[in-house]
């Protein structure tokens, strides 16, 4: 088969974390061809969704000291070309966030693939309509208390109720942007004025003090928990993100956790969302990455498997075997 991921760079990918490394060279091991395209190398001709794309041959990590390493010419790729996507048999829209207009116009050229030729993971309108925050509201029974408001009044009234509050732009990423607030702050206004800049929304919560404990990313596969890795914050840092230096450790997938994955399940499979990671704390559902969610590298390496190799397999099952 012909397998096509949509990613940033490849040589601005770090391959001993980035789960779109992980997922290219299961794709390869299986002796299938993997091809790269980005973002803005996107297009309709004829009617049919086109990329600038280039085959791309991987060294894969290996696993030396409980550390990934890879070689430092990790990747080669051929010449680029230009592609019909739908002559690939499946497509992995991995861009990192924000989703920008430039992304969300690729997500309206991944509208021009043909489903029963190609697919496209995750669907492309299950992206649009999947904001990674937002996304979450609709769980109520999953959610600790939240509001998404531009309104300062309404934000202080929260904050004042919950003493203290995170606040979470719509849009961000990594952890970008998140603020723990309270309402006694002498900085408070402006706090909430840098973050809205005057008229976009942000989302509050209340603060989960399990957070000190960690932040767990769950990914799960057609609604399915496959494995779990958790992030929890170092240092000064109440941000658990590994791209804010949170350390990942070994963590089990509870009855709690498998109940919020049950109740998210239907949603994801209708929206198209097959590959996803939600984020809990303290038995909470903060959010939902549906655009490059991450975690395989840390979990295969703290838990012995190859969470890579089950996805590719269940991709090509699907396609061979469809339900």
């Amino acid at each position: 088969m012909k397998f096509a991921f949509i990613i940033d760079p490849i040589a601005k990918l770090d391959p001993g974390h980035d789960t779109s490394v992980a997922l290219m060279e299961a794709a390869q091991k299986m002796g299938h061809e993997v091809w790269i395209t980005q973002a803005h190398w996107l297009g309709v001709v004829s009617g049919k969704a086109q990329a600038i794309a280039q085959p791309i041959r991987l060294e894969p990590v290996q696993l030396v000291d409980n550390k990934w390493v890879a070689k430092q010419d990790w990747f080669t790729l051929g010449e680029r070309i230009s592609v019909c996507l739908e002559e690939m048999d499946v497509v992995f829209m991995r861009t990192d966030p924000p989703v920008t207009i430039a992304y969300l116009y690729a997500t309206y050229i991944l509208d021009y693939v043909d489903p029963a030729k190609t697919r496209v993971i995750n669907s492309p309108s299950g992206i649009r309509t999947a904001n990674e925050k937002m996304y979450a509201l609709q769980f109520t029974q999953a959610i600790p208390e939240t509001i998404v408001s531009q309104d300062k009044q309404v934000i202080r009234e929260f904050v004042e109720r919950q003493g203290t509050a995170v606040i979470k732009p719509l849009g961000g990423k990594a952890g970008e942007g998140i603020l723990l607030v309270e309402a006694s702050d002498r900085n408070f206004n402006s706090l909430i004025e840098i973050s809205t800049q005057g008229q976009i929304p942000i989302m509050v919560q209340s603060y989960l003090p399990a957070a000190k404990d960690g932040d767990k990313r769950i990914i799960l596969l057609n609604g399915d928990p496959i494995g779990a890795v958790n992030r929890i914050p170092t240092g000064k840092e109440f941000r658990g993100n590994m791209a804010v230096g949170g350390r990942a450790a070994q963590v089990e997938i509870t009855d709690r956790d498998r109940q919020i994955c049950t109740e998210v399940a239907p949603a994801l499979q209708r929206d198209g969302l097959l590959f996803v990671g939600i984020d809990i704390i303290g038995g909470y559902l903060t959010e939902v990455n549906v655009t490059s969610p991450t975690g395989i590298r840390e979990i295969d390496r703290l838990d012995g498997v190859r969470l890579g190799d089950r996805v590719i397999e269940w991709v090509v099952q699907r396609i061979q075997y469809p339900a």
